[in-house]
């Protein structure tokens, strides 16, 4: 069973291939503002580079969000298309959650701007704190009252300094407590006012 993960949420670009619970291949990079010109580029190269043909997709796990307001609607809208040319299941992922690590307290962030972010923390298939919107104050409040905690995500907004790893191996961890959804139901979470 071939499996596509998508994520153009934040300032990334992530595109992966999954088969028998393996990751087969994945490429992950700052794609800023472009993840619309190169999200499906990437995957057809990826399937090419692996052998790969578009039949052979049989699922698709999408992050929905939060982040970008464009960047989550465009894996979610591609996403979307694909679960329905193919008839193929589709499974939704926080993008804050796609971003920990799985085997240890995750606190993950992305900038909202506006001196906010947003934030969640997780433990294996748990969640801790529920996605939400927290003034950069109150994170790095939690952060201090939780130092065995990780940081995960792009944290320089806050002064803090995060190994910003491909998402792959925590997805694929997630993989078997994910949702799957009807993929004309499936909708970006943007969580800003």
């Amino acid at each position: 069973m071939l499996t596509i993960v998508l994520d153009s949420s934040n300032t990334s670009l992530l595109v992966g291939l999954i088969k028998d619970e393996r990751i087969i291949d994945s490429c992950f990079y700052e794609c800023w503002q472009m993840q619309s010109e190169y999200m499906m580029p990437e995957l057809e190269k990826l399937l090419k580079k692996n052998n790969f043909k578009r039949d052979d997709i049989e699922s698709v796990i999408v992050c929905i969000g939060p982040g970008s307001y464009t960047g989550v609607r465009i894996a979610v809208t591609i996403a979307k298309v694909i679960g329905i040319a193919l008839n193929c299941k589709v499974y939704e992922v926080s993008s804050l959650r796609a971003l920990g690590n799985y085997n240890k307290y995750s606190v993950c962030v992305i900038n909202a701007r506006s001196d906010r972010s947003f934030f969640g923390v997780y433990f294996k298939d748990k969640i801790i704190v529920e996605d939400c919107i927290k003034t950069n104050i109150d994170v790095l409040k939690y952060l201090d009252e939780h130092p065995d905690y990780v940081l995960c995500g792009d944290a320089k907004y806050l002064g803090k300094h995060t190994v910003n790893e491909n998402p792959m191996n925590q997805i694929l961890l997630l993989k078997p407590s994910l949702k799957e959804v009807d993929p004309l139901f499936l909708k970006p979470v943007y969580m800003k006012d």
